[in-house]
């Protein structure tokens, strides 16, 4: 079972980090002693390294794929980016062609060449994974030469720049078993070792046609228990943690050996109820629900410094974000409302979550819920069975923290909300037309417009609860500088280095 796994690797976790943390050991393989190495602890296991795989957009294979592979592109800001693989990029009028030019001579960590070919390779593996990242390129076809590669949207989405900023390239020949051992790679960095669910070794890519990475090695590790992950932080045998209670950061900051960074990124903590289960099947019911939770009390106990209370379902740096008014706590009215509405009380609420970080925060809603008769079972699920269910909707309530890739609400709104998606269970025509007009048009005016009457609909229907934008706060070792988290509120350890 996975919760003994974890707990195991909890255990030993401080015990083995001295073999392999920070500074000066020569066991990287790759230059060692030139650069230092360092090892980081963050907030998700990473199960795997398939960044086309199904589990491309789980937290932790999205960081490490943001170390492993490269993007033909990558956001600086809503509708800014930044060529990687890609030289230049240009859309047609009508937002149903995009073609890429790829920079010359680029390669992926075997020295073979990078091509379109791989790229084009790379986006169908995406699309034919069937993962919740998929879903950004239905009919889209996509065509390529050794240096160019061309995305047709069967509609227009002039949107489709920021969601491609998420594709990573593999080369053409990469398989599901490709990932099980040291696959080859085309970011800075590459795989010395890996083991699911425990540590992620990497070395640099000499190969890399960017920026090459400072450090001879960085050692991604599972600590899933938050005393060890600090613990670790607190005697050098960890360089960097994120994912920490706030209590906990409050504790290191006392520390002058520690210092933070802090970035806020796109996240909202984002609690979707299922519109396909009986009792949550009327709006008066959800809202009530939303009504009942006192998520000020429960943000001002958990995440003083890092949470905020939110105002959308998408994070103020995201292109259509449109503030709504807050959903006041009211146990009383909540509780009438829910009378009113005809809510069976006996009714018990399955309420799904995987990651450990979530537990005192849905063991606080259930409280909260109990205290006008509403039953909710709190159900931690290991995280391959938690993607399958929340796919399947065998669930009334779950949490995620749910980023826009991109910073743009195509990849959110879009991908998510549509009655085709069947991510949530609600299902409305009107939003539908909404959000068809918002990811099709070529007029940005008209987009943000449609978003923000998209938004409001979701946010007073409420589809899910939405309490909180989330700022991720990175403690570092004093020694380590240059750690610079991306517009997206993610760590690359490409530009770290580890002070003499």
């Amino acid at each position: 079972m996975r919760s003994i796994r974890l707990a195991a690797l909890a255990a030993t976790a401080v015990l083995t980090l001295a073999t392999t943390a920070a500074c000066g050991s020569d066991e990287s393989g790759n230059g060692a002693g030139q650069g230092g190495q360092i090892v980081v602890a963050g907030q998700f296991p990473i199960e795997s390294i398939d960044p086309n795989g199904k589990l491309a957009i789980d937290g932790g294979t999205s960081l490490a794929s943001l170390q492993l592979y490269a993007p033909l592109l990558e956001t600086t800001g809503p509708g800014e980016f930044r060529g990687i693989a890609a030289e230049k990029w240009e859309s047609d009028d009508t937002a149903t062609q995009l073609t890429f030019t790829l920079k010359d001579g680029i390669t992926f960590s075997d020295g073979s060449p990078l091509t379109g070919q791989d790229v084009a390779a790379s986006f169908t593996r995406t699309v034919d994974a069937k993962s919740p990242f998929s879903a950004n390129f239905v009919n889209v076809a996509v065509e390529s030469t050794d240096t160019t590669v061309t995305f047709k949207p069967a509609q227009p989405d002039p949107a489709l720049l920021a969601k491609l900023t998420g594709l990573r390239i593999t080369p053409a020949s990469a398989t599901a078993d490709s990932y099980l051992d040291t696959p080859v790679t085309s970011g800075p960095f590459k795989v010395k070792s890996f083991t699911p669910g425990g540590d992620l070794v990497m070395v640099p890519n000499d190969k890399f046609w960017g920026d090459k990475p400072k450090l001879d090695q960085v050692t991604i590790r599972s600590i899933p228990e938050v005393a060890a992950k600090v613990t670790a932080l607190q005697t050098g045998e960890a360089d960097i943690i994120w994912g920490v209670p706030d209590d906990q950061v409050t504790q290191l900051r006392s520390n002058s050996d520690i210092k933070f960074v802090d970035a806020t990124g796109s996240a909202v903590i984002t609690m979707w109820m299922n519109a396909s289960t009986p009792a949550l099947g009327k709006a008066e019911v959800r809202r009530a629900l939303w009504q009942a939770v006192n998520f000020d009390k429960i943000i001002k106990a958990l995440y003083p410094e890092s949470g905020k209370p939110a105002d959308s379902v998408l994070a103020p740096s995201v292109f259509g974000y449109a503030p709504q008014t807050p959903v006041g706590y009211d146990p009383q009215t909540a509780k009438q409302a829910l009378t009113d509405a005809g809510f069976d009380f006996n009714t018990n609420l399955r309420f799904h979550f995987s990651q450990a970080q979530f537990k005192q925060w849905v063991d606080s809603v259930v409280s909260d819920l109990a205290a006008i008769g509403v039953k909710a079972e709190a159900l931690q699920k290991e995280q391959a069975v938690y993607t399958e269910d929340l796919l399947a909707l065998r669930w009334d309530i779950n949490i995620q923290q749910v980023s826009t890739l991109g910073l743009d609400a195509s990849y959110n709104l879009g991908r998510l909300y549509p009655c085709a998606a069947k991510r949530t269970g609600y299902c409305n025509p009107d939003l539908d037309t909404l959000l068809n007009k918002a990811n099709t048009s070529t007029d940005q005016e008209v987009r943000k417009q449609a978003y923000a009457d998209a938004t409001a609909l979701i946010w007073n229907e409420a589809v899910g609860m939405y309490p909180m934008f989330v700022k991720n706060v990175f403690a570092t070792r004093a020694g380590i500088s240059g750690l610079a988290p991306n517009p997206e509120g993610q760590p690359t350890f490409n530009t770290v280095s580890v002070d003499d």
